[in-house]
């Protein structure tokens, strides 16, 4: 098994917008974009809060029905980071491109309907923390996000993070959870079938990655992808690309 890839992002690659950046992780890269808070339209005014508009546009075609359920996740998600009270009667639009995804992501219909919504959702939500940050939009806390599958190896269940989509296909499940800065959780999406057990060890698993929480492992097997428990660190990765970004600003030339 391949070791689990270091993500990258890069803050403010698109000039015109408030804010924006560009992360890749797990084969997946996404751009984001976000303005506001700026004036809504009628139609979308909340009268004591701001209104979070999250589009999600496909790597290939027009998107469809797949997007249209990211979306909801994403912006259910945002909505309880930023500070929305705070810009009544305002809008603040979050825009999410992906640019690059796993060969045979839009290649197995089966995979595009079922579980392969999953695996980019991490992306996602980590492309559109980082652009609200790029954009100074007040926020009560980050995030983090990991995905995990149980998967069925020589007649033991193992907990993969980021496992390849052909491994997608055949697991047991799969879920996806983020936590904020604060240790709070943020998202929770699973699918598939699973135990409790197992749920406790996908969940201290996630919860490793995107806080460094640590604990010992127990019960069914932990792989992080031959990543270890000092492998990914979300939460550190997610301040030192902020803090790269901040450098470059302050830095006179």
């Amino acid at each position: 098994m391949t070791a689990t890839t270091a993500p990258e992002a890069k803050l403010q690659v698109l000039p015109r917008a408030d804010g924006s950046a560009k992360f890749s992780s797990a084969g997946y890269t996404v751009i984001g974009s976000v303005n506001g808070p700026i004036e809504a339209q009628r139609r979308d005014e909340h009268a004591y809060e701001a209104h979070v508009d999250v589009i999600v546009r496909p790597a290939a075609g027009v998107g469809g029905t797949r997007e249209r359920h990211l979306e909801s996740i994403l912006q259910s998600s945002l909505a309880q980071l930023i500070l929305v009270k705070n810009f009544p009667r305002h809008l603040i639009q979050i825009v999410l491109q992906v640019e690059e995804t796993p060969e045979n992501d839009y290649a197995n219909a089966k995979l595009v309907q079922a579980s392969l919504n999953f695996p980019i959702l991490p992306a996602l939500l980590q492309t559109a923390v980082l652009a609200l940050l790029s954009a100074s939009v007040p926020m009560r806390a980050t995030a983090t996000a990991s995905f995990v599958a149980v998967l069925s190896q020589d007649g033991t269940n193992k907990v993969v993070v980021d496992p390849p989509p052909r491994d997608i296909e055949t697991a047991r499940s799969v879920h996806v959870l983020a936590f904020t800065s604060h240790d709070e959780l943020l998202l929770a999406e699973s699918e598939g079938d699973f135990t409790v057990k197992e749920w406790d060890d996908v969940y201290d698993t996630a919860k490793r990655i995107c806080c460094q929480s640590g604990g010992a492992k127990t019960g069914i097997e932990m792989e992080l992808d031959d990543a270890g428990d000092n492998g990914l660190d979300m939460r550190r990765f997610l301040r030192s690309a902020v803090e790269t970004k901040v450098e470059a600003d302050l830095h006179w030339k």
